[in-house]
């Protein structure tokens, strides 16, 4: 009965389930009907925008390299013991951590 537990056997019982799920959506959604409005942008009946609404990446990566540095430096931190070997690294993460904030 084990065998029911490991990923590879689990994943292939799973598809046809996912399958069948699939397919009853289908038929009770009805068939699809499509207009130009439903094709439209939808902006809370506001002209839509021609300039992109972001500017790029560049904040959402400073944030994410923010919490990678945070989480992951506490990370190794935490699984080992709190030594004077620990402190040269602590100072080195909250360097990169203010680094990373000033640009």
């Amino acid at each position: 009965m084990e065998i029911l537990l490991t990923p590879p056997f689990a994943f292939l019982a799973y598809i046809p389930l996912v399958l069948i799920i699939v397919g009853v959506g289908r038929l009770l959604a009805g068939p699809e009907k499509p207009t130009d409005l439903k094709e439209s942008i939808y902006a809370s009946g506001e002209e839509a925008s021609t300039k992109p609404a972001a500017p790029g990446y560049r904040p959402f990566f400073l944030i994410a390299l923010f919490f990678a540095i945070l989480h992951l430096g506490m990370l190794v931190i935490g699984t080992g013991t709190f030594s004077v070997d620990a402190v040269p690294f602590l100072l080195g993460m909250i360097l990169a951590l203010v680094a990373l904030l000033l640009g």
